[in-house]
């Protein structure tokens, strides 16, 4: 059955326009795929919805050899495709006047001082007033030097009454040795308070609503604890392969492209303890503080509680796909994990015996991204003399993508003579209540990182702390290659031995 709500509201009806103070945001890495479908169309939505300052300009900064004109026109086409909402020419025309292109190599000393003129330009002429808002939308090999050079130009350095922001892309480190490396590096240069990194799950409103949902609701927060649950699962699954990634994925892998940032930000929401207060610090300190008190996974826990996996031919959707060894840049006899599961057990007094459950692949066979939290049964003795052999399972579910919603299913009474449970569901869509929002999930994080709210972006201890949790299945599936891959079919949930990592507990997924 569908939950029954009271005066719905549309979201395009009633934002509040308040938009950010004037500003400048310069994409290193424009010509790439995250500019065209993801950056540009999400800084459209925002003007669409009264969320960009009058006083904005935008500068793309990459090594494609364009100009001005010709990066206008084509941000014209790929806008148009990806915003995910109706096509304005006159608020395109205000955006387009505002965006400007230039050419260069990243570890080019001149580059930055060209760009230095040109923002002092787009000052005079666009009122940004010296705010600029520095996005690395490029190859983490890049992370360093930009802004070692952005750092060598002054680029970094605010007046009074101004900001200078960087926001960086996953992935941040390919382990605990790397990202300490780099959070060293970058904080010998920038403040902490001027650092974003970036993980584009938090835009998704599912994800913050958690906090909502927890804290916000008498009669769920009371229920939140191992007295109550049974068990967490987290699944994260994709349908499509590595695609044009191959090169990428064939030196990350799914561990490392997923765990220790999109799932452990959802498992830090999810089991956190309350913060005193919404305050940036404080809450990723909780989140933080969550994240260091998993177990620490021991040689035998990495063989006995992770499982990788790698997907063979199969079919998805009816459709025959090829395995991974056969894709673009891969090599024909990788070791490259696509599929991770792993059981964690969280240390503190909250959640003492209650078990998480992740699961992560590519070539599953749907795409979503839910975390399923199962209660536990009552006691069923009420019911010995009954026809009820059997209890419904509690479980609440939040829907995370494609839709964006959050569901309860529990047991009731079949209608009858005979005393009969049958399971029903009530579910909450966001779309439904809230009307539509077109979003590409970097709006909310943009719009955070213009106003110098750190909230949804992790701290360098917060990285370390995940990377500190997979260091020794890294350590360990380094040195012992898997003698199984392919293991998977494309179109199946994964290898058998990721079923057999909860069957062994008497539990099942959810999905």
């Amino acid at each position: 059955m569908t939950m029954t709500v009271t005066n719905p509201i549309n979201l395009a009806s009633t934002l509040c326009e308040m938009p950010p103070g004037p500003c400048a945001i310069i994409i290193f890495g424009a010509a790439g795929d995250l500019t065209k479908r993801k950056l540009l169309p999400s800084l459209y939505n925002m003007r669409l919805n009264k969320l960009l300052p009058e006083n904005f300009a935008v500068i793309g900064l990459s090594r494609a050899p364009i100009n001005t004109d010709a990066f206008r026109e084509d941000l014209t086409s790929s806008t148009k495709e990806y915003a995910a909402s109706r096509f304005d020419a006159e608020h395109w025309n205000w955006f387009k006047e505002r965006i400007y292109y230039l050419q260069g190599n990243f570890d080019d000393a001149k580059v930055y001082s060209n760009l230095g003129e040109l923002l002092a330009n787009v000052d005079r002429e666009h009122g940004t007033q010296g705010n600029y808002l520095f996005y690395l939308a490029t190859s983490e090999d890049y992370f360093e030097t930009i802004v070692e050079k952005a750092s060598q130009a002054d680029l970094h350095k605010a007046l009074e009454n101004q900001w200078r922001h960087f926001i960086i892309e996953k992935p941040f480190g390919r382990d605990l040795k790397s990202a300490h490396e780099l959070n060293k590096k970058l904080l010998t240069v920038l403040n902490e308070n001027q650092i974003y990194r970036i993980d584009h799950y938090l835009g998704k409103e599912t994800v913050q609503n958690i906090l909502v949902f927890r804290f916000g609701n008498g009669i769920f927060e009371p229920t939140w604890n191992h007295h109550y649950i049974d068990n967490v699962q987290i699944t994260v699954a994709e349908t499509v392969g590595v695609e044009a990634r191959g090169g990428f994925y064939e030196k990350a892998g799914n561990l490392r492209d997923m765990v220790p940032n999109h799932m452990f930000q959802l498992l830090s929401f999810i089991a956190m303890e309350p913060p005193t207060c919404f305050d940036a610090d404080v809450v990723r300190s909780k989140k933080t503080e969550l994240i260091n008190s998993i177990r620490p996974l021991t040689y035998e826990d990495v063989h006995t509680n992770v499982v990788r996996g790698q997907y063979a031919a199969g079919e998805i959707d009816g459709q025959p796909v090829p395995g991974y060894r056969t894709e673009n840049r891969v090599a024909p006899d990788s070791t490259t994990e696509t599929f991770t599961a792993m059981k964690l057990m969280i240390d503190n007094w909250r959640w003492v015996d209650v078990p998480f459950y992740l699961r992560t692949g590519k070539r599953l066979p749907k795409r979503t991204t839910e975390i399923a939290i199962k209660f536990k049964s009552p006691p069923s003795c009420l019911f010995r003399n009954t026809t009820v052999s059997s209890l419904v399972e509690n479980y609440l579910i939040m829907h995370i993508q494609p839709h964006e919603g959050i569901s309860l299913e529990f047991g009731a009474k079949i209608p009858g003579p005979l005393l009969q449970v049958g399971p029903v569901q009530m579910d909450f869509d966001y779309q439904d209540y809230f009307g539509p929002s077109p979003s590409t999930g970097y709006e909310t994080l943009i719009y955070d990182c213009m106003v110098g709210d750190q909230t949804l972006f992790q701290r360098d201890d917060n990285v370390e702390a995940g990377w500190r949790v997979v260091q020794p299945i890294l350590d360990v599936w380094q040195s012992e290659k898997p003698k199984d891959f392919p293991n998977y079919p494309a179109g199946t949930w994964g290898p058998l031995a990721a079923n057999k990592l909860i069957n062994r507990d008497g539990r099942d997924w959810k999905i």
